[in-house]
């Protein structure tokens, strides 16, 4: 991790969904100010939940975080509600594309203008997204549910952009896209962190694709943090490799749990 000053500290929380059903369990996690942090997992391991626990989202979804806690920039933030945290400067980036289908893809930017703390024209703010989504500035009269899946990805990036953010909670941006599109999204992910020094949580089920992008990562499984390292060494690391490739030789998923070399935690067994 390349700072020492942490903008987002997640505290060994629990959430809980109708004050019964656990899904997060004992999750710690750490995003220095100013970096990507990749959070690693696949379908249904919890990575969402932790991303809406931050947001305050999760309240909408009879959601809670029952144990721990989650501070932003040193002050608890998981008790307070979604708006309050948003002016804060964190935006998540809801995965599935969420535009507002019958807006033009400006008037979706324009939506993010809304939740700004502090006075930036909405036109400087249209000029910062355009230039970093100039497909965008040409897209701009039409509606936003007509464009590509590609281009309503942009506009949701976009539209977070326009609230002037200090954190992004970035929600599976590759699903659903083509490579070439992938590609271009990402680095203008890579372009904003670099640029505009906004730190990024990055949720992705293409571990190959995320450790490209963010040099420290979490792999969840199960509502739980299974390992964590820098990028580089879980490129290297063989049970990552092995879990990712998705396959056994018999050609069913496995758990990461049953990767031969996997080792748990020494705290789950204490």
């Amino acid at each position: 991790m390349s700072s020492d000053k942490m903008i987002l500290k997640i505290n060994n929380i629990e959430v809980k969904y109708h004050e019964v059903i656990l899904v997060i369990k004992g999750v710690s996690i750490e995003v220095p100010e100013g970096d990507i942090i990749a959070l690693l997992g696949a379908n249904g391991a919890g990575k969402s939940t932790i991303l809406k626990a931050i947001s305050g989202l999760l309240k909408h979804e009879n959601g809670q975080v029952t144990d721990g806690s989650i501070e932003f920039l040193g002050e608890r933030i998981d008790r307070m509600s979604p708006e309050k945290i948003a002016k804060m400067g964190i935006v998540q980036v809801i995965e599935g594309r969420r535009v507002f289908e019958h807006l033009t893809v400006e008037q979706n930017l324009k939506v993010g203008a809304h939740m700004r703390k502090y006075g930036r024209s909405i036109k400087e703010g249209l000029e910062r997204v355009y230039h970093y989504f100039p497909r965008l500035r040409e897209k701009r009269n039409e509606v936003a549910g007509l464009v590509s899946g590609g281009e309503q990805q942009m506009t949701v990036v976009g539209r977070a952009l326009m609230t002037h953010p200090k954190l992004i909670l970035l929600d599976e941006p590759s699903m659903g896209l083509a490579p070439l599109l992938i590609h271009e999204i990402f680095n203008i992910i890579t372009q904003l962190n670099k640029k505009e020094k906004i730190s990024i949580l990055l949720v992705e089920q293409n571990a190959k694709l995320a450790l490209n992008v963010a040099p420290y990562a979490y792999v969840l499984e199960n509502g739980r943090i299974v390992m964590n390292d820098s990028a580089e060494k879980l490129r290297e690391n063989p049970d990552i490799k092995d879990f990712y490739l998705g396959m056994t030789d018999f050609g069913g998923r496995k758990s990461f749990r049953d990767v031969k070399h996997y080792k748990r935690r020494k705290r789950w067994l204490t």
